[in-house]
């Protein structure tokens, strides 16, 4: 049984945290800064640090890992078409990787970056999706490098996935992009309750993540371009007729930039 944990790292930045707690063996997502990763296994000194997964290039989600493969010897697997510090092992899409005795499929998500990818642990009750900035919890990632059509088949290939996907996103974005989706949709009852809840858990300090598959489809305006309502609100925006989810995606990218 692993055991999944957040490590807060910058402002708003999580690594998480893969636990195998029968052999104290674990590994880790994106870790954009080594230190709260070398103080959890200061904490615990039984521990190996044997694997790091990485999604995309950027410095807040790589900064930390030729520290930790330097201290620990960690294995460490990222996409083949970036530029990942201290890599052993370069991934494709339809890639398998074992971690901790999990599987997991790789999915090329291009959009936030050219090469990102996103890591998908098949289970009949609980699959697991570590997708850095491909996908938020109500929101998805900037598009810095790819285009409007790159992140919707991305995010449309991801919100295939069944419903009870855990969904491990790397920021702890999910209140602003709630404030957006009220904006998109303020008629949408899912919206609104998702809103109420996660500001009650951001006064407590409490952390909003992981969502599901199911949630981000009911609630996440970058995932539901299809829906009148949304389409709508979009073209309100633009002035023109959004003919395509396509179109209506874009628009909805745009406007979230400045919002």
């Amino acid at each position: 049984m692993i055991q999944i944990d957040a490590l807060p790292a910058f402002t708003d930045n999580y690594i998480w945290l893969l636990q195998d707690n029968a052999n104290k063996r674990c590994a880790v997502v994106d870790p954009g800064d080594a230190a709260p990763v070398l103080a959890w296994l200061a904490r615990h000194p039984d521990w190996q640090l044997s694997d790091i997964l990485i999604t995309h290039h950027h410095a807040d989600h790589v900064g930390g890992v030729a520290e930790l493969k330097k201290l620990t010897g960690a294995k460490v697997y990222g996409p083949a078409n970036e530029h990942i510090p201290a890599r052993d092992v370069t991934l494709q899409d339809n890639d398998e990787v074992t971690v901790l005795g999990l599987t997991f499929a790789v999915h090329a998500v291009p959009g936030h970056t050219l090469g990102h990818i996103a890591f998908y642990h098949e289970n009949s009750q609980r699959p697991l999706l570590f997708c850095g900035d491909t996908l938020f919890a109500a929101g998805c990632g900037r598009l810095f490098e790819g285009t409007p059509e790159q992140m919707h088949h991305s995010l449309s290939r991801l919100a295939k996935l069944p419903d009870s996907t855990l969904v491990y996103c790397a920021h702890e974005y999910t209140l602003s992009n709630l404030r957006f989706a009220v904006a998109v949709e303020p008629s949408n009852p899912d919206v609104t309750a998702r809103f109420e809840q996660v500001t009650r858990w951001r006064e407590e300090d409490r952390i909003s993540l992981p969502s599901t598959l199911e949630l981000e489809r009911k609630t996440n305006p970058f995932l539901r371009a299809s829906q009148p309502s949304v389409k709508q609100k979009a073209d309100e925006r633009t002035g023109t007729d959004n003919t395509s989810p396509v179109a209506v995606f874009a628009a909805l990218r745009a406007w979230k930039d400045k919002f």
